[in-house]
């Protein structure tokens, strides 16, 4: 069994959650999210906690990840997901156009990026992107998808990355040491 599958979710005030077979539905205060899972685990609400526990000991890795996916929904209706991109390079912008995110990094053309249903994009300066929603997969694939546009490279460290994260550089060439 899983440590982190024994342990019961807490449901917090204002947030309903309702359970029907493998299909769990958490209503909350910032929006609704459903997701099914696997006959292999049982999902039971008693007491104001959600219980995770398994029919089939084989199937163990299962458990961990089904409580935690019920617990990133119910953290998602309450206080929503978060996900900061940083740009940097000379010329490298983003700009919000309506529901478009435009980008500029130094392409021929502009790249625009619609917003998703449940999503939104913030630009706060020109050289910061911050995704939030209540679906922290679906924020997370989508700020993945923004910084695919232009990976950082290791010599210079242009491009877009997470913020907080650690680009190792490159020394470059050694040019004329002999």
């Amino acid at each position: 069994m899983s440590r982190i599958g024994k342990s019961p979710i807490v449901i917090p005030q204002g947030v309903e959650v309702n359970i029907d077979n493998h299909k769990v539905t958490v209503k909350g205060p910032k929006g609704t999210l459903t997701q099914e899972f696997l006959p292999v685990v049982n999902i039971a609400q008693e007491d104001g906690k959600i219980v995770v526990t398994l029919n089939d000991e084989k199937a163990g890795n299962i458990h961990g990840l089904t409580r935690t996916l019920i617990n990133n929904m119910i953290i998602g209706v309450t206080q929503g997901f978060e996900k900061s991109l940083e740009i940097n390079g000379i010329g490298y912008r983003a700009q919000k156009q309506g529901k478009k995110l435009v980008l500029f990094l130094g392409y021929s053309h502009n790249i625009e990026i619609e917003e998703i249903d449940g999503i939104t994009i913030d630009v706060p300066t020109p050289n910061s992107i911050t995704v939030k929603g209540i679906d922290k997969q679906l924020v997370g694939q989508v700020a993945a998808d923004i910084r695919e546009h232009r990976l950082p490279e290791p010599y210079k460290g242009k491009g877009i990355k997470y913020a907080g994260e650690h680009i190792r550089r490159k020394e470059g060439k050694a040019g004329g040491k002999k």
